[in-house]
């Protein structure tokens, strides 16, 4: 038994409470190493009353670990636990104190789990698990007001973008295409910034309280939010609190009066005078001297950022916000953000933008979930790039369901491509490989996001080149990929098991996977083959339910004993259902 490789630590993703109920316990262990895994838990005043034993299962497997888990639900809300070990030689005991031969008798050496307060638990809004969202960069979707178009606006139907260019896309044009939105059977829109800036993009705001006159005004983004409720669609905004634009009225301030400014401290200033070159002599964004970095720890810069997360929740009833750079916004502005939001609307839903490990983020005093940037790399790895086999693809899709809490998982946000990156279709190279990257984006747990257009082929390069404007002339529209999105969405929203089941990789060789997710007696088999040649693939050690039909894609399956038999035509998908 390979006991360095053996892993707990209470707290985070390996020990915490999934409601307030339920606490949910992890282990990690060499893979392939141990037979089985018990916890014995009890309540530690109480402990010959309750103590009790459960059965971990295997979670996932990555490269070089396995990780165990068990929900258990004390009796008394307290937690002492220790872990029984089992391989083909020995058995032996783990507790907070090491390992033992024999079972201990002292609880008080056990790990503990000191009390599961209700108010700390991680509870992501429930219809997130629900969401299909779609989103939305508004000068690019639909110009339904050209009386409130930019000077010098490009001609919709010209499709090379520069940096710089406006389109004249505005909030009218999204109302005016909200049939289209419900009848592709989205449920959740992600506008990209709407307030007042220079660019094109929004993400330089120069009023935090006013929506940009090329979109609009309040009084349109609240009748869009109505009409979108109305038909049971959410409405998450945008929010960039790590930075403003240049032109922001505080920041403008400091570049007159300079260290006489009433809001020289609302900034992180090295020197005066403000200089913008070789680099600016404040922090920003990266080095973007236009986007000068807000000091959260301020007090008056804390309750202004707050005011204006408040302001959008009561003016127009938004359902959430996305935050932009959210990792490099201290701490306590989060906590006080999440309290703020909550207090207003409980099932608001915070979404940060981190590309690492964000667990720090997760524990239920700041965010319900972050985009989940890990998955879109591994997914684009496999199916776009072939970069990697499906073996080492499940092994990253595996190491992150065990680096989050379940309920982070559940709520978690995944693309394949914005208005940050090169489109689907074009890193792809084939509709085929797309469609099989969007099938698995589906079958995963979380909430699916489309950028706007991928849904009828469009595709595009590196940014600028990804944010041409929306084609809405129908022949020039990929209508069966259309078809296949709008079938997708209707099993995604359909099958509880697609939103809410357990999520499991049962097969992953070569170019080959199967994924199961399963609700109580309903299970869903999506399997893929992301080779360019014909291949049959038997899965074993199946407890298949019998009766399974294929719902949607091509190729054959049969059931016999525990195993399923798939075969599947190149770069061909399908998904089954009992």
């Amino acid at each position: 038994m390979f006991l360095e490789a053996i892993y707990h630590r209470p707290g985070q993703s390996y020990c915490y409470s999934y409601d307030e109920h339920t606490i949910h316990i992890r282990l990690r262990t060499k893979k392939n190493d141990l037979h089985s895994v018990r916890v014995l838990y009890g309540d530690k005043y109480d402990w010959d009353n309750t103590a009790t034993v459960s059965e971990l299962y295997k979670l996932a497997s990555d490269e070089w670990f396995d990780y165990w888990q068990a929900e258990v639900v004390p009796l008394h809300l307290r937690l002492r636990y220790a872990f029984q070990l089992t391989d083909d030689e020995q058995s032996i005991w783990y507790t907070e104190k090491g390992f033992v031969k024999d079972k201990p008798h002292n609880p008080l050496t056990f790990f503990d789990f000191p009390f599961l307060w209700a108010n700390e638990v991680l509870q992501p809004p429930a219809w997130v698990k629900d969401a299909v969202f779609y989103q939305i960069f508004p000068d690019r979707f639909a110009n339904g007001d050209p009386s409130n178009d930019p000077e010098s606006v490009r001609s919709w139907e010209a499709s090379s973008p520069g940096p710089h260019d406006f389109y004249g896309g505005d909030l009218k044009g999204v109302l005016e295409r909200l049939d289209y939105i419900s009848e592709l059977g989205i449920n959740a829109i992600y506008f990209t910034p709407l307030f007042e800036a220079k660019t094109n993009h929004k993400y330089d705001t120069t009023d935090y309280m006013k929506v940009d006159p090329q979109f609009g005004d309040t009084e349109l983004l609240k009748s869009l939010v109505e009409a979108c409720h109305n038909r049971g669609i959410r409405v998450i905004l945008d929010a960039v609190f790590n930075h403003c634009g240049y032109w922001f009225a505080p920041f403008q301030d400091v570049l007159e009066h300079g260290e006489a400014s009433r809001y020289r401290d609302w900034f992180h200033i090295k020197s005066f005078p403000l200089t913008q070159a070789p680099r600016p002599s404040y922090h920003c964004f990266a080095f973007e001297s236009h986007m000068p970095k807000l000091n959260t720890v301020h007090p008056d810069v804390r309750q202004y950022l707050l005011d204006v997360a408040q302001y959008w929740i009561r003016e127009c009833d938004i359902d959430g916000w996305r935050l932009d750079v959210a990792n490099e916004v201290d701490h306590e502005f989060w906590r006080e953000f999440r309290k703020t939001c909550k207090s207003l609307k409980p099932d608001f839903y915070i979404l940060g933008e981190i590309w690492h490990d964000a667990m720090p983020w997760l524990q239920g005093d700041q965010f319900d979930a972050v985009m989940n940037y890990p998955v879109t790399e591994a997914v684009l790895d496999f199916y776009a790039k072939d970069s990697i086999n499906a073996e080492q693809f499940a092994y990253q899709v595996n190491k992150l369901l065990a680096d989050y809490p379940q309920q982070v998982n559940e709520a978690t946000f995944t693309i394949l491509g914005s208005h940050d990156t090169p489109r689907l279709l074009t890193m792809a190279r084939d509709e085929r490989k797309m469609m099989l990257a969007v099938l698995f984006q589906f079958s995963f747990l979380g909430a699916p996001c489309i950028y706007y257009g991928d849904e009828v082929g469009m595709t595009g390069g590196e940014d600028p080149d990804c944010r041409k404007p929306m084609v809405w002339d129908a022949s020039q529209q990929n209508r069966e990929l259309y078809a296949f999105y709008h079938q997708l969405i209707a099993l995604r929203t359909s099958k509880r098991a697609l939103q809410a089941g357990r999520f499991r990789i049962v097969y992953a060789d070569q170019q080959q996977l199967v994924v199961e997710r399963k609700h109580g007696s309903e299970q869903v088999y999506i399997c893929f083959n992301n080779s360019k040649d014909v291949s049959t693939f038997t899965v074993a050690g199946m407890t298949v339910v019998s009766g399974l039909s294929m719902l949607l894609g091509n190729g054959t399956f049969k059931q016999e004993s525990d195993q399923l038999i798939i075969s599947l035509p190149a770069y061909g998908g399908c998904i089954l259902h009992n």
